[in-house]
């Protein structure tokens, strides 16, 4: 089964039947903005060939064109066996605005670049050979969340290659019935020995058939629980015992990093004379993640978090990962190296990488990315697009954190701005309603608004300037203190609620290079010796502080310009692994 769930794309909710599209596609830019007009939609010549998840500006998509193209087209073929198939076309990630056409038949839009959309297309597909027709129309625009994209024509400072079109996979999954289950919230409840889950039926309007549910829990191939009921309404509520049935004392199997216990599920849909509709394979994982007294607790525990800044790049693909294996690389590295647990940076990754890390026990905080002005579009992008990726990843217990916010980007004015602080605390109030457990923090950095934990960044360099700068608590979350330049720990009229503390970037160290454009945070250091002993003290410096309960290190590994990480860019260690990894480990001592 995990074979089967790591090369889906969509590995918490399995159809058996589904076919990837991945691959060679036919490949046109639309620079003068003329396919609509001359209706490429119905198949255009080709120009070129793509390798599909790639985008044209990577090696890995065979075409390797950095420059910005606003608009380009894809069009492939595909095979159905009969006319009267349920086919549901999936688009893990397409940045940005995109049009799909089957057979030259408009089948719908969407708009944003890091979630996953879905088309029924059934009713267009005929027996033989299909056409799919791809418009995908990208921009420089500051409005839209770009997260590490740059928006001029050259990279600078932390900004890389835009993403243009198809980044994420792109598959085919024929249905049952068209009525089928659209998705099913999964709610742990550890405390109580339960898992809640929440079905969603997409079903045509007129249906009034009755329809019924199933669930059916199983740990290590063994039942442990199962539900069969009448389905009322959507996301009605079902609740099942999680206790094995060896052991009903003890017996819920909890999701820890050093022993993620998974539970698989399988859902069922009936119509009311017990013909079934739709079947699911998916699982689940028993934690609780909480905040008392200052501290974020992990299944009641205290919770000490020693992360890393992942970007997940890669010097061939850009954004898109090379292959599931390359993702199990880097978490296994971050896991040698001494951290359990990572902050998924600017970025929403493939989900087959949630899936690992629900797996392999990889804590996630998971951040998205960062549009550049504020304005009313800016907030629409912003917030239409966050809500479908908190909806989206929901179920993964390795996430224990959502960062909607980062350093002030898209909402640069908010230690003032009542507009800006408005804003932070609507994504706030909108993702707790949906996620009422899951910590959120507001503006990772500095300047918070409300927040569940208060993060600070600092890239100072000498140990011992950076024990002295937090050597008072009182003085940091009172704003007394300045760090990074002009920012203090809360915006204008906020202020310390007893959050627990984490400085969530600090770090950066790079080796001396002879490049100039590439950099990382102070000095750069010449020797191994020299860089063990800056990252010795500065580690030494945060996890001293009593009242720190973590930390975040810039970087794993170093993206285009930027050299700070502790792998190269293909993922080779640049130090001894084991000594960083005692450094970290030591706290635990």
């Amino acid at each position: 089964m995990m074979v089967k769930r790591k090369l889906h794309p969509r590995p918490q909710f399995i159809r058996e039947n589904w076919t990837s599209l991945d691959g060679q596609w036919d490949f046109k830019f639309d620079d003068k903005n003329i396919g609509l007009l001359e209706h490429w939609q119905k198949g255009f010549s080709k120009e070129q060939t793509i390798i599909v998840p790639f985008t044209y500006e990577t090696k890995a998509s065979g075409i390797h064109k950095e420059e910005q193209h606003s608009v380009v087209w894809y069009q492939k073929n595909f095979k159905a066996e009969q006319a009267d198939k349920l086919l549901t076309l999936n688009f893990e990630g397409v940045d940005y605005e995109t049009t799909v056409w089957i057979n030259g038949h408009l089948v719908g839009a969407h708009r944003g670049a890091y979630e996953r959309f879905s088309f029924d297309i059934s009713r267009w597909v005929t027996a033989g050979e299909n056409l799919i027709t791809l418009r995908a129309e990208d921009s420089l625009d500051c409005e839209q969340p770009r997260g590490k994209q740059r928006w001029k024509k050259d990279n600078f400072g932390c900004w890389y290659v835009q993403t243009t079109g198809i980044w994420k996979s792109v598959w085919l999954e024929e249905r049952m019935t068209s009525v089928s289950l659209e998705l099913v919230k999964i709610t742990p409840d550890l405390d109580a020995d339960q898992v809640v889950f929440r079905p969603r039926v997409l079903s045509p309007i007129d249906l009034e058939e009755k329809l019924v549910f199933e669930a059916i829990v199983t740990f290590s191939g063994e039942v442990v629980n199962r539900i069969r009921d009448s389905l009322n309404q959507n996301m009605q509520a079902f609740a099942l015992d999680t206790r094995l049935r060896e052991d009903p004392c003890w017996g819920t199997k909890v999701w820890w990093p050093n022993e993620p216990n998974l539970y698989d599920v399988t859902f069922r849909l009936y119509n009311e004379k017990g013909n079934l509709l739709d079947e699911i394979s998916s699982y689940f994982g028993m934690r609780k993640i909480h905040i008392q007294n200052g501290q974020v607790l992990l299944n009641n525990t205290t919770l000490y978090q020693r992360l890393i800044l992942d970007q997940g790049y890669w010097p061939e693909s850009s954004i898109t990962p090379p292959s599931v294996e390359a993702l199990e690389v880097d978490i296994h590295r971050i896991k040698e190296l001494g951290y359990n647990g990572l902050r998924k940076h600017q970025k929403l990754e493939d989900e087959r990488f949630l899936y690992l890390c629900d797996v392999m026990g990889m804590l996630v905080w998971s951040e998205m990315p960062s549009t550049y002005t504020f304005n009313d579009i800016a907030m629409e992008n912003f917030i239409a697009e966050w809500q479908a990726i908190v909806k989206q990843y929901y179920n993964h217990p390795s996430i224990i954190t959502w960062v909607p916010f980062n350093e002030s980007w898209g909402i640069k004015d908010i230690a003032h701005n009542k507009e800006q602080q408005a804003f932070t605390e609507t994504v706030y109030h909108l993702t707790k309603a949906y996620d009422k457990e899951r910590p959120v923090i507001t503006n990772d950095g500095w300047v918070h608004t409300i927040s569940d934990i208060l993060t600070l960044h600092d890239y100072e360099e000498y140990g011992e300037v950076l024990a002295a700068r937090y050597a008072d608590k009182d003085a940091i979350v009172n704003n007394d203190i300045q760090f990074n330049k002009d920012f203090y720990a809360f915006a204008d009229g906020y202020n310390y609620q007893d959050q627990p503390i984490i400085i969530s970037e600090f770090g950066g160290i790079a080796f001396s290079t002879s490049k100039k454009e590439e950099w990382g945070y102070g000095h750069q250091v010449k020797n191994d010796e020299e860089f063990m002993d800056r990252f010795d003290k500065v580690h030494q410096a945060v996890q001293d502080l009593p009242y720190v309960v973590g930390y975040c290190y810039t970087q794993l590994t170093d993206v285009e310009q930027e050299i700070n990480g502790l792998l190269d860019v293909n993922r080779k260690p640049k130090l001894a692994v084991p000594q960083i990894a005692a450094i970290n480990e030591r706290r635990l001592k």
